[in-house]
């Protein structure tokens, strides 16, 4: 499905900053971005993304932050403080 269609049905950009502990040495964090299209507040296709992270990546999860925006708002209307008339 195009990105068009996915707003049109209320679809955000949605944007996750994954903190998650180094195999390795796992008392250090690294942080990861994850961004898709999604559907708020449900979030199905990145808790898709978390279930695979869990079931099949070593760096065991610390936390999520997630944020989402629509990118298809209702126009903002102003009225303007001034007329020209041009000639």
């Amino acid at each position: 499905m195009s990105d068009l269609r996915l707003q049109l049905c209320n679809y955000r950009l949605t944007t996750a900053e994954i903190l998650y502990h180094l195999p390795d040495h796992p008392s250090v964090l690294q942080s990861f971005l994850w961004q898709n299209m999604d559907l708020a507040p449900e979030y199905p296709i990145l808790r898709r993304f978390l279930d695979f992270w869990v079931g099949n990546i070593e760096g065991r999860l610390h936390s999520v932050k997630v944020a989402s925006a629509a990118l298809i708002t209702p126009s903002e209307l102003r009225h303007a403080n001034m007329s020209f008339t041009l000639h």
